[in-house]
């Protein structure tokens, strides 16, 4: 898996209105990317309600948070609209993004899924600090209280 210290790969993905997001797009900004196994699930549903939730306290430290999954635009949309989400969810359904970071994959019940994983990216760029087997239940405050401690020793 890439760690901390290395940039984060460039991407093009769609979002849940199909709208192509780039790497670039957040250029200048602190970025969280955090990666799910499956939309209208109960630990993602509660992850996606933490961060639309929290949004405002992620706007106000100057940190964007974009959800990352293998389902569909049609799903994210399905999903967003269902719970009214206010962050965005990318479609990586070739999963090459996933792959590229070495998210690690588990089975459950026979199916295989993508590990819960997040990614703090820096506004050059660079991956800050990575979070394995994410609990979803109150991560969007470890985020935060991380975040700003690193902003605070970078300053």
């Amino acid at each position: 898996m890439l760690s901390a210290g290395n940039p984060f790969p460039n991407f093009s993905l769609p979002n849940q209105d199909g709208k192509i997001t780039k790497l670039s797009d957040f250029a200048g900004r602190w970025l969280v990317v955090y990666f799910y196994p499956k939309d209208d699930t109960p630990g993602c549903t509660a992850q996606g309600k933490a961060f639309t939730a929290a949004k405002a306290d992620f706007d106000a430290a100057g940190i964007t948070v974009v959800g990352v999954s293998a389902d569909d635009v049609t799903s994210h949309k399905n999903f967003t609209h269902k719970f009214a989400f206010t962050i965005d969810l990318l479609s990586d359904t070739d999963s090459k993004l996933m792959k590229t970071l070495g998210i690690s994959q588990a089975e459950w019940k026979g199916m295989k899924f993508w590990e819960r994983t997040s990614f703090v990216v820096d506004p050059k760029g660079i991956i800050r600090k990575v979070y394995e087997k994410v609990n979803p239940e109150g991560h969007e405050k470890v985020l935060l209280d991380d975040i700003q401690a690193m902003k605070e020793k970078a300053a």
